[in-house]
């Protein structure tokens, strides 16, 4: 098989645990290494929602900067947000909360925004999507099935896209798909390959 790419791609670090992330890293066609950064993710209460993934993007850099030896390597951080009426709509700390979140998400629309920051000796870069979910009314017996059964306690706004209750809960999206997994595919790719 012929590679994918024109040149060498430098070797990548991604700054991240989430499964979600290292497949879609992997269905691009690059190699990399994971190394999982734990970092308070609390924000600045006058950052404006839309720009708080970048921040927390940029935290998370930090963070890997530290630990990881980055010479000739491409360092990668991502965050993913859920923004509901101008607020984050973050992780659940429990069941009642997940419950509470998409009970207050059913019928509406919000908005999904993953953003990334690049790192390569001097180069830095920082970028993101935003992607509008509608979900349909889900019943509360919908959610419950669907907190029982898939454990969104890892997911900003209590669910995942790629889930049951995104085949049944999400009547349309205007924008990226796999945004709302968790990384802006598209510029990610044409970023990385133009380093």
């Amino acid at each position: 098989m012929p590679p994918l790419f024109n040149k060498q791609i430098p070797e990548i670090i991604l700054g991240s645990a989430s499964p979600r992330r290292k497949e879609l890293l992997k269905k691009m066609g690059f190699s990399f290494t994971s190394h999982p950064v734990n970092i308070d993710e609390s924000y600045p209460i006058n950052i404006p929602a839309m720009e708080v993934a970048e921040y927390i993007s940029k935290m998370k850099m930090l963070a890997l900067f530290k630990v990881v030896n980055s010479d000739n390597k491409i360092l990668l951080t991502a965050d993913t947000t859920v923004c509901f009426e101008n607020k984050i709509i973050g992780k659940p700390k429990n069941r009642d909360e997940a419950f509470s979140t998409l009970k207050t998400l059913s019928g509406k629309m919000h908005t999904v925004v993953s953003s990334c920051m690049i790192k390569f000796g001097e180069f830095e870069d920082v970028f993101s999507e935003k992607t509008i979910v509608y979900f349909n009314e889900i019943s509360e017996k919908e959610i419950t099935h669907y907190i029982d059964n898939h454990q969104p306690y890892d997911k900003a706004g209590s669910y995942g896209i790629q889930d049951w209750i995104g085949l049944v809960g999400i009547h349309k999206i205007d924008g990226s798909y796999n945004n709302v997994v968790g990384l802006p595919t598209d510029i990610l790719y044409h970023k990385l390959i133009n380093i």
